[in-house]
C-alpha cells in the first residue's frame, strides 16, 4: 500500500521548505554580493536576456542549433566572469548558486519521472516518526534484545532462554524477509517479556525496506475505529482504511481493550479482512489460548490459531528484573 496521504503531504511540504530556504539564502547572498560588486547586477541581467532568447529559440524549432550554441557560449562566458568577480571580492565562486540538501533532485523529490532516493528516505523517516510519537521504536532493535534476562531453566525441562533465542532468530528472519506475502504472527507470553520490543524491531526493518506500517495497541485502535464509526473523527489517530490496508499492521496488547459488541466485531473485521487480502499482521497478547477462547468468539480464535504462526515467550517480567 502507498503511505498515508498525510505522510506524502508532509514529505512534499518538507521538500518545499528546503527549496524555499535555498532560494532565500541565494537571495540574501546575491543582495550582499551585488552591494559590494555592482557589476554583478549587469551580468545577471545579461544572463536573463540570454535565457529569454534561448526560450524563444526552442519555440521556433528548426534551424536554430547554431544560434543556440552561440547563446550558450555567451552564457558560459558571463557565468565564468561572475565567478571571477566573486573570487576577487572574497566570495566563494559558487556563492550565488542554490545549496540543495540533495543535489541529485535539487530538493524536488524526483529525478525525471522517478522518485529520488532522498524522497524515499524522507517518507521512511516520517513513517517511523508516526510510531515514534506513541512507542519507543528507536530503542527497540534486534541487536539490543537481551536474552540474558530469561531464565536458563524452566518447567518441563524447557529453557525459556533457549526459547527466547529461537524466537529472536525467527523474528529477525521474518523482518529481513518481510514482503506482502509474509505470514501473520501471534506473539504470546506474560507481561514484560519483550513482545512489544520484537514487534517494533520488525517494524523498524519493514519501514527501512519501504513498507507502510501501522502500530498501535488494541485499546487505541479499536477505540478509534468505534469513534470513526459513530462520526467522532476530530481527534482519532487511526482510521479503518489505514488499518485494513497497511502493508504491516501491528496490533499490540490484544485483550486490554474495552470489550463490547462493536469492539469484537471490529476486531474480527480487521483479522478476517487482512487474511483475505493476504496482508501480514502481527498481534501480541498477554492472554493464554484459554483466555482468548474465553473472551473472543470462535470466529476470531479459529483464525488466530489457524492463520497465525504462534510464538510464545516464557519467563519473568523483564522490567522488574532490570
Amino acid at each position: 500500500m502507498p503511505y498515508k496521504s498525510e505522510i506524502y503531504q508532509r514529505a512534499i511540504n518538507i521538500l518545499q521548505h528546503r527549496r524555499d530556504d535555498s532560494a532565500l539564502e541565494v537571495t540574501l547572498k546575491t543582495a550582499e554580493a551585488q552591494e559590494k560588486i555592482p557589476e554583478l547586477s549587469q551580468l545577471q541581467e545579461q544572463l536573463m536576456r540570454i535565457g529569454l532568447s534561448i526560450s524563444k529559440l526552442m519555440f521556433r524549432g528548426e534551424n536554430t542549433q547554431q544560434e543556440f550554441e552561440k547563446l550558450q557560449k555567451q552564457s558560459l562566458e558571463i557565468q565564468e566572469k561572475k565567478k571571477q568577480l566573486l573570487k576577487m571580492n572574497s566570495f566563494d565562486e559558487n556563492a550565488l548558486e542554490p545549496k540543495y540538501i540533495c543535489p541529485a533532485c535539487r530538493d524536488t523529490g524526483f529525478v525525471g519521472d522517478r522518485m529520488c532516493s532522498c524522497h524515499r528516505e524522507l517518507l521512511k523517516e516520517l513513517e517511523r516518526d508516526v510510531i515514534r510519537k506513541i512507542a519507543p521504536i528507536d530503542d527497540c532493535t534486534f541487536d539490543n534484545f537481551k536474552v540474558d534476562y530469561y531464565p536458563e531453566e524452566g518447567e518441563n525441562g524447557i529453557s525459556p532462554r533457549n526459547k527466547a533465542e529461537k524466537i529472536l532468530d525467527a523474528c529477525r528472519g521474518y523482518a529481513q524477509g518481510f514482503s506482502h506475502k509474509s505470514k501473520n504472527l501471534l506473539l504470546m507470553g506474560g507481561t514484560g517479556l519483550g513482545k512489544t520490543h520484537l514487534s517494533l524491531a520488525i517494524a523498524n526493518v519493514a519501514i527501512n525496506k519501504g513498507f507502510s506500517v501501522i502500530y498501535g495497541t488494541a485499546q487505541n485502535i479499536l477505540s478509534d475505529l468505534q469513534s470513526e464509526n459513530f462520526g467522532r473523527v476530530e481527534s482519532i489517530y487511526y482510521n479503518e482504511h489505514d488499518v485494513l490496508n497497511a502493508d504491516l499492521l501491528i496490533l499490540d496488547d490484544l485483550g486490554t481493550e474495552f470489550k463490547n459488541q462493536y469492539s469484537v466485531a471490529s476486531l474480527y473485521n480487521i483479522i478476517n479482512t487482512r487474511i483475505l487480502r493476504g496482508a501480514p499482521t502481527i498481534i501480541s497478547t498477554n492472554f493464554t489460548l484459554d483466555d482468548l477462547e474465553r473472551d473472543y468468539n470462535q470466529r476470531i480464535t479459529s483464525r488466530l490459531l489457524g492463520e497465525y504462526s504462534t510464538l510464545v515467550l516464557e519467563g519473568n517480567d523483564i522490567r522488574y528484573i532490570k
